[in-house]
Order: structure tokens, then C-alpha cells, then sequence
């Protein structure tokens, strides 16, 4: 069996393998999966859990109505009133909350003891320049800010681990996914047969549009063809590029099944209404909060 025919053959069997669940109507703050009675696992949606005017939400422009992230030039309060909101409906403390300040590395930080009994300042310090987080502590919510990059989010049924990944496209290229998966190995004795993952909303491959560069780093990084589409029906002769299914490949390439991956299916830069989308709306918008939490047992 040649390269192609390989490539062909992996292709044909994420399409039929890939579980693309079917979202709830999307008015909700928060879109839910159904990982695991043992962890909660969600997206937030641009929705507010609270009843604004319309004028309130003109007023609040691309960061309305739900945004949690602190670095993306949101009004402060608000974005602190949004993260107290959301760890009511944790049933946690702010200080069980944890997003780290992402730079599309393939950096990874525990959320372990050690990592907890550190000041407040020390804290942040180690958050920066990270695109995961890994923790087997429950009751703290580990997550990842987005706005069209792939939110990955893992769960170790046997060790009871998680992992959230940011993985932009500089991070797919990195394999942030796969080095995630190897400190839960390294940390939690992981085996990836035994994960479940969940790739959340992020842009599609019909939205993104990319130069020949990009094509030749995934292509030197080794990822299949496949992942890049060039199509009569797209509004230009430009490449695009399969994210969900480069980092799909990623993760069976480590070890997970496909049938263990859930894909949200769901199109950041279409759907720029319900979730956020810095192609469609600007840099100065909104993040997607995906985040994953051990249920105490």
C-alpha cells in the first residue's frame, strides 16, 4: 500500500469513525458534553446567562454578551462578573479556575500541590506562555481561551486526568495535543487507548483560508495531505486546511481511537452569532472558554 492510498484509507476512516455529535439549540451560555459522569466538560457560547437590552449588548460590541478572558482588552469588571457567574455554576471558588496566558507554544503546566500553594503572583508567572494544562486534582477547572483555534480537551477514564489544549495552528504544527497526552503519561501513567477527547468549536475547514507557507509547515511536520482541501467551491484558489482532522490524526497517532474523539462540528467563523470568532469579528472580541473539571468523587 502506497502513501496515498494510506492517506486515503485514514481519511475514509475518520469520517465514518469520528463521532460529530449533534449540539443542543444554542442558546445556552454553555454547550455541555457528555464526557463522563466523573468530569464536567463545556464550552461557553456568546450568550449571557443575564437579561441585557439591546442596547446594552450594542454597547459591549464584539465582546458581547459572555466573555471570561482577561487578554483580550474586555472591560475588566465585566469579565470578572462573567467568571464569578461561572464558578457559581461550578459550585467552585475563582481560585479553582485556572487559564493560562496562551502564546501558541506547545508549553504544558501541572495544576498539581505544588503548583497550588504558590502565590497568587508565582501563580501567574507560570501561566504564561502556556496552550495546556494538566491536572489530576478535582474541583479545579482547568481551561483554554479560543476564538476559532481548536480547543482540545482530554479525560483519562482509568488515572481520572484531564488535560485543555489550546491548538491554533502553530500549535497542531508543534503536536501540542501529543505532548499533552505524554506528561499525563509521564505524571498520571496515562495509556491514550484509554482517553476520551472532545475537539470543540473552532473554525472549519470550509472558513480557513491559508497562505502556501502554512501548507508546507503542516506538510514538513508530517501531516497527511489530507488535511488540506483545495476546492472549486471556495471563493478562492487558495488552500485550506482540515484542523479537526489534523488534530483528530494527532491524537490517534498518540494512541487515542477514533471512536473515542467527539468533534463539536461546530464553525467558529460561521456561527460568529453564538461564538466568538477573531477572523469574523477582529482580534478585539471575545474568547471561548472550553474547560474541563474532575467532579469530586
Amino acid at each position: 500500500m502506497n502513501h496515498t492510498t494510506i492517506i486515503a484509507a485514514y481519511y475514509q476512516r475518520y469520517h465514518s469513525s469520528i463521532h460529530f455529535f449533534t449540539p443542543p439549540p444554542m442558546n445556552n451560555t454553555l454547550l455541555d458534553y457528555k464526557l463522563s459522569p466523573n468530569a464536567t466538560a463545556f464550552s461557553t457560547t456568546r450568550v449571557s446567562p443575564h437579561p441585557l437590552s439591546s442596547e446594552r449588548i450594542k454597547e459591549m460590541g464584539n465582546y458581547a454578551a459572555f466573555n471570561v478572558t482577561h487578554y483580550c482588552g474586555d472591560a475588566p469588571e465585566r469579565v470578572q462578573e462573567n467568571k464569578q457567574w461561572l464558578c457559581d455554576t461550578l459550585h467552585i471558588q475563582l481560585n479553582q479556575l485556572w487559564l493560562p496566558r496562551q502564546t501558541h507554544t506547545a508549553n504544558v503546566q501541572r495544576i498539581d500541590t505544588s503548583f497550588l500553594s504558590k502565590s497568587a503572583t508565582e501563580q501567574v508567572a507560570l501561566l504564561q506562555d502556556i496552550d495546556a494544562l494538566i491536572t489530576n486534582l478535582p474541583q479545579q477547572c482547568i481551561g483554554i481561551s479560543t476564538a476559532d483555534c481548536v480547543p482540545i480537551l482530554i479525560f483519562d477514564e482509568v488515572h481520572h486526568a484531564i488535560a485543555a489544549i489550546h491548538a491554533g495552528w502553530r500549535g497542531t504544527v508543534s503536536r501540542i495535543a501529543q505532548h499533552a497526552i505524554q506528561q499525563m503519561t509521564l505524571h498520571y501513567n496515562t495509556s491514550p487507548q484509554h482517553c476520551k477527547a472532545i475537539i470543540g468549536p473552532s473554525i472549519s475547514v470550509e472558513a480557513f483560508e491559508v497562505g502556501e507557507e502554512v501548507v508546507q509547515q503542516f506538510l514538513q511536520a508530517g501531516f497527511p495531505h489530507s488535511i488540506i482541501s483545495r476546492s472549486p467551491r471556495y471563493a478562492t484558489s487558495r488552500p485550506h486546511i482540515d484542523l479537526w482532522a489534523a488534530n483528530s490524526w494527532l491524537l490517534e497517532e498518540t494512541g487515542i481511537p477514533l471512536s473515542n474523539i467527539q468533534i463539536a462540528g461546530i464553525c467558529t467563523f460561521s456561527h460568529a452569532d453564538t461564538f466568538f470568532s477573531a477572523r469574523k469579528l477582529g482580534i478585539n472580541s471575545g474568547r471561548i472558554f472550553t474547560g474541563i473539571m474532575l467532579n469530586q468523587p
